[in-house]
């Protein structure tokens, strides 16, 4: 995504300095990359439509090792300042020091770099001036906005989300359900889509909706947060932890909620959070029109004259919200996805390979090392089995042990009418690899049961019009294998009850 992102920021034409600070890279990684660009005579426009697995085949990715010692090396650097103030102590001698304890650190050029680099970040800030379009702040308020369950009579607190571009101050505001990062996402999309524009980066706090693992120097961007950027052609950059003042504004600007929107809001009763959301977008309006007490203009006209025409275009569709999951493809050329309880097919050669399974609200997607492998609407219907016919093998190949002559011969090792209810359970499947954990159920059931009793069920389930393990499984559960009545006990047959009323009651 990082390799992904500084293609789209060089495609807007920023310099290698400028893509570097976005995405927290050292300018040497960005300058390799675009040297590597010219070589490969691939324009950004066409390296935007690479996807994962070929760019990532075109360029090696960031050396893990160089990241690890720069992270090594910045730990030194807080002594390494208190030590330069004592007399007589210069960088040489720091760095030998560092290199007698590192033999294959880095060398005096690049430890005087990194050094100079991270003393420039860590000066006292001053008035700082923010350029147009370039960020947007982002946090959570700390107190809450409240609404009432219509269905219960419970009172329940709802989060405050605020941002604002720091040029000109203009202010969103929404109330979510909570913190996570469900609602963050929701939050931002809503609020990029009322700005009608994305900024080069999103910058919030180390929260931990936004921050999969905090680190003073480089925190890990959590994969949907990295995703979204990806969606809106932006960065994600976390500020340092413990630092509020590196989005004071947004601190200020919730300060300024509490007083034109929570106060007005105190003494009125919402039901939903859409009543409560309505609300809050009725005094924005207001909000965004109070003057500046220091200036003759208003957050409002700071936006439309300066900040809107730097901001970049949406994207055609608004971001879909994906869970990452990890999953094996089954024998049967399926996934299971546990979170819908159903399964998802898979090209037959993945067989008994990890893969990685983005959801979002209508889709479901397949991954194998940065590759979509499938694709399928994504189904709410527990048990049922989302099937693409080019991705099944040949029902007459002999593909990992499992096919229907493998499985009659196991059944005909039980009995007769087990090999021929299994046969037909197996049959009556457009694609027989759905039926084969099926019969792998009833075959396992003679681990439980005698094969004799099993024999028998089968015998009993097969006057039914469709064949299932169930069916076999409630049998052998009520003993209906062990009595001569000819009544098929079907997966929701309801036994005779003294207490239940007959038809006579009826007439």
């Amino acid at each position: 995504m990082d390799l992904q992102q500084l293609i789209q920021l060089k495609h807007k034409g920023l310099s290698n300095r400028k893509v570097a600070e976005a995405l927290g890279l050292s300018r040497n990684t960005v300058n390799s990359y675009v040297r590597a660009f010219s070589q490969h005579e691939l324009s950004y426009q066409q390296l935007e439509a690479l996807s994962e697995a070929e760019l990532a085949g075109l360029f090696p990715q960031a050396d893990a090792k160089d990241q690890g010692r720069y992270e090594q090396l910045a730990g030194y650097f807080p002594t390494f300042a208190k030590e330069l103030r004592k007399t007589g102590c210069t960088l040489q001698t720091l760095w030998r020091s560092y290199l007698a304890d590192h033999p294959d650190g880095y060398r005096y050029t690049q430890f005087v770099h990194h050094f100079n680099a991270w003393k420039d970040t860590t000066k006292a800030s001053g008035i700082l001036r923010h350029q147009a379009g370039r960020k947007l702040f982002m946090d959570f308020a700390g107190k809450t906005l409240s609404y009432v369950d219509r269905d219960t009579g419970e009172i329940r607190r709802a989060q405050v989300f605020v941002a604002l571009l720091p040029c000109s101050q203009y202010t969103y505001v929404q109330a979510t359900a909570s913190q996570k990062r469900e609602d963050l996402v929701r939050a931002v999309t809503d609020g990029l889509d009322w700005l009608g524009g994305v900024p080069n980066a999103l910058v919030a706090d180390n929260m931990k909706a936004v921050v999969a693992k905090g680190h003073k120097y480089a925190p890990v961007i959590n994969k949907t947060l990295k995703d979204l950027a990806l969606h809106y052609g932006c960065v994600v950059d976390p500020t340092r932890p413990y630092h509020p003042q590196d989005k004071a504004l947004v601190e200020g600007a919730v300060r300024l909620v509490y007083q034109r929107i929570f106060y007005p809001l105190a003494n009125q009763t919402f039901f939903s959070l859409e009543e409560l959301n309505k609300a809050i977008r009725e005094l924005l309006g207001p909000y965004n029109d109070y003057r500046f007490h220091n200036r003759p203009t208003t957050r409002r006209q700071q936006f439309l004259e300066i900040e809107q025409p730097a901001l970049d275009p949406l994207p055609p569709a608004p971001y879909q919200l994906r869970h990452y999951r990890r999953a094996k493809v089954q024998k049967i050329s399926h996934i299971y996805l546990g979170t819908d309880k159903n399964y998802y097919s898979v090209p037959h050669r993945y067989v008994g390979r990890h893969v990685e399974v983005q959801l979002a609200a209508d889709v479901v997607e397949i991954f194998y090392g940065g590759e979509r492998i499938a694709h399928h609407r994504r189904s709410r219907t527990a048990g049922k089995y989302t099937t693409i016919g080019a991705h099944m093998p040949s029902t007459h190949q002999v593909y990992n042990d499992w096919n229907p002559k493998w499985f009659a011969r196991r059944a005909a090792a039980v009995g007769p009418y087990t090999e021929s209810y299994i046969r037909r359970l197996i049959g009556q499947y457009d694609y027989p690899e759905i039926g084969y954990k099926q019969a792998q159920g009833i075959l396992a059931l003679t681990k439980q049961y005698p094969p004799e009793r099993v024999e028998a069920a089968c015998h009993r389930a097969a006057q039914g019009h469709r064949a299932g393990y169930r069916i076999v499984a409630n049998i052998l559960k009520n003993n209906l294998d062990q009595t001569r009545d000819p009544e098929l006990p079907l997966e929701n047959h309801i036994p005779d009850h003294s207490n239940i009323r007959g038809g006579n009651h009826y007439k």
